[in-house]
């Protein structure tokens, strides 16, 4: 990413898979090698995607912080690569929520995604997800980049 470049929606609508209401993230607050604190409001639109019968259920945060993750990804690409590296949720561990809906807060959502351990095709992250300081989702995730070449690796 270039010095001083705005990492606002548009940004991040073109460096990760989600488009159009999928794409949940408004902005990133902060980031560096290690941590992304990213800022949405799409909880509370009527369009969003992920709603179930008019209501956005409190477990979508894991939804918001895997794009917090995507976006982290993309922000740590070298600047001369052509396509962002494909990564997978695989795995959720130790998610606590702690609120039943997300569409009812009326504050922003704070996702922030922290580094926990990384090799080539494997990171680990802690992430959370609050709003006006109460803390509203946590846990693990991990996620495998380039799965399709890891398979091929371990045939």
């Amino acid at each position: 990413m270039l010095s001083g470049e705005r990492v606002d929606h548009a940004w991040i609508e073109r460096h990760i898979p989600h488009q159009g209401a999928m794409c949940l993230l408004e902005r990133v607050e902060a980031w560096d090698e290690e941590r992304i604190e990213c800022r949405a409001s799409s909880h509370r639109a009527a369009d969003n995607p992920l709603r179930a019968n008019g209501r956005l259920a409190g477990a979508c945060a894991i939804e918001y912080a895997a794009q917090a993750m995507a976006v982290h990804g993309a922000l740590l690409a070298p600047a001369d690569t052509r396509s962002a590296r494909v990564g997978y949720l695989v795995s959720v561990r130790d998610a606590r929520i702690h609120v039943a809906r997300l569409d009812e807060l009326a504050d922003d959502l704070a996702v922030a995604a922290s580094c926990i351990t990384r090799s080539e095709n494997n990171i680990l992250y802690q992430f959370s997800v609050s709003a006006a300081g109460h803390l509203l989702a946590d846990g693990r995730a991990a996620v495998i980049i380039n799965a399709e070449v890891s398979a091929g690796e371990s045939v």
